[in-house]
């Protein structure tokens, strides 16, 4: 894993282990619920910076604490139910980028108009989840991990930089950026902005529909680095 240093609240300090190839965020107790709104901009961007598929995983993982194997956790933030593995003696929880995003609100499942748009441009997509194949023309979701075809809450996202222009610390508008009740019908409508870039589809397909989103956005906001 690859240790990164954030700003959390109140001046404290969150160090975050990163796992590029499982997709993965390691907090220790309580630290996710530490972050500052810019550092979850950062990982935001960190994860839409991911590429290719995420590794297979044998559903077995230890602590890096005390060692001992993590059990699988299920919560709820506001209406979004997530899951990750957490350690029996409370020392921190391991999160896929996917379930990261969904505590944080900034996925929610596709409409059905918008599952009938995605099967008239591609015919399987990995799931941005666990990295499995899904046929579109066969269900709706991932029959491996469960998890519902998802895509990124554009107004979540601009609500987020919104926030952190206002307190002067985050990025600055750009003409690329899309307004956020232009976000709004959009995000309603179908894949919209997204579908305006070359190769987007091919690049949701490989890489799942949230990294291929997030990493468009950052493109938008002019902070993709």
């Amino acid at each position: 894993m690859t240790a990164l240093s954030l700003e959390g609240h109140l001046g404290r300090t969150v160090d975050v282990d990163i796992c590029d190839g499982c997709q993965a965020l390691w907090f220790d107790k309580y630290e996710s619920l530490q972050l500052s709104a810019s550092s979850v901009l950062q990982l935001f961007r960190v994860i839409g910076q991911a590429s290719g598929v995420k590794a297979a995983s044998s559903g077995i993982a230890k602590c890096p604490r005390c060692d001992r194997r993590l059990r699988v956790m299920h919560d709820y933030q506001r209406s979004a139910r997530f899951e990750y593995r957490g350690c029996p003696d409370n020392h921190g929880r391991l999160i896929t980028f996917f379930n990261f995003l969904r505590e944080k609100n900034f996925i929610k499942p596709l409409s059905p108009a918008q599952i009938e748009e995605l099967r008239s441009k591609v015919r399987t997509i990995n799931c941005s989840n666990c990295g499995a194949s899904v046929d579109l023309a066969h269900g709706i979701g991932c029959s491996h991990c469960g998890s519902p075809l998802s895509m990124l809450d554009l107004n979540q996202a601009e609500d987020l930089i919104a926030k952190l222009r206002q307190a002067g610390s985050g990025p600055q508008p750009v003409e690329r950026t899309p307004p956020a009740d232009a976000a709004g019908r959009r995000s309603e409508a179908g894949f919209g902005r997204f579908a305006e870039a070359p190769g987007w589809y091919e690049q949701a397909s490989t890489a799942g529909l949230v990294t291929a989103a997030i990493a468009a956005f950052a493109a938008w906001t002019g902070k993709d680095s």
